[in-house]
């Protein structure tokens, strides 16, 4: 992905602190140990409270996690992570450009979203996270949460690598966000308030699915704004959406599936959602709740 001269987004506020010790989750465990279930539950609806019910079933791991040294000296980012703060910042920007002239076009102003960068733990508007559950939107700040580890533990873990893989990630956030702006995200939430676990989980399934459309519609305006795609960009994107399937992710962590508890989707759902966004650049294609589930 050619963003050599691009702008960075100043819409960043950087929350990392202490030193380079490392974190700890609760009795000892390595967070390394942790990082199949984070990815499990990595692309979060906006309300964190319905979203680490996932994460919960396989243990508590918001409020688990604690520094082994430094929470009050300076952070100093390794040059990896300076790299891709830059990256991430030049991919925020990209998104607003993107996304104002497409609400732009609906008779609509956009307002973006604030990155939020962090290290080990935070306390976001929909409450506490730790790094072993990936990035998330939180509605009630509308603010994207990451901690940029997670793009290098993506690659160890799971073998989704790539700049336009990480770009896929940062833009499925802040398609949540549209979500928000739009009015999609609150209807959903409200709807699933009142179904029960397995159906709520079919809405959420949309949520994500239509977030993977958004951050394809996005990629499309970008290629024809910027021209920033290069060969085998899109395919790190299919490859990382086929890689944090519900399917594949649950058969990864415990050798089968329970699709009743799939809240995001399967491996070909989220890579046909993603190919169709980018495929039309029509943010009306992205409509994942005028279809009967079996044909998502």
């Amino acid at each position: 992905m050619r963003l050599n001269g691009r702008r960075e987004s100043s819409n960043v506020e950087d929350r990392r602190s202490g030193g380079r010790g490392g974190l700890k989750l609760g009795g000892g465990m390595g967070i390394g140990a942790m990082i199949v279930i984070g990815l499990i539950t990595y692309f979060m609806t906006g309300d964190l409270g319905t979203a680490f019910q996932a994460a919960s079933s396989s243990g508590d791991l918001t409020g688990m996690v604690t520094a082994e040294s430094g929470q009050n000296e300076p952070y100093q980012p390794s040059a990896e992570e300076q790299k891709l703060e830059h990256f991430a910042k030049q991919v925020l920007a990209s998104t607003e450009d993107v996304w104002t002239a497409e609400f732009k076009k609906m008779g609509k102003t956009y307002e973006a979203p604030k990155l939020v960068l962090f290290n080990g733990s935070v306390q976001s508007g929909c409450g506490g996270a730790s790094s072993s559950a990936g990035p998330f939107y939180c509605s009630a700040d509308q603010c994207v949460y990451i901690d940029l580890s997670f793009f290098l533990n993506m690659k160890k873990s799971l073998g989704a690598d790539g700049d336009f893989a990480y770009a896929y990630v940062i833009a499925h956030e802040v398609g949540h966000h549209v979500q928000y702006l739009l009015g999609i995200l609150s209807n959903a939430h409200a709807q699933m308030s009142r179904l029960s676990q397995s159906e709520a989980n079919k809405v959420s399934v949309r949520l994500e699915l239509q977030a993977d459309c958004f951050a394809g519609v996005w990629a499309h305006h970008e290629q024809k704004m910027y021209g920033s795609l290069e060969d085998g960009d899109l395919e790190e994107a299919l490859n990382t959406a086929s890689k944090i399937g519900d399917d594949y992710l649950q058969k990864k962590a415990q050798g089968y599936t329970v699709p009743e508890s799939f809240n995001h989707g399967t491996s070909q759902q989220r890579s046909k959602w993603l190919k169709r966004g980018f495929n039309t650049g029509d943010i009306n294609q992205a409509n994942t709740f005028d279809y009967r589930y079996e044909e998502l």
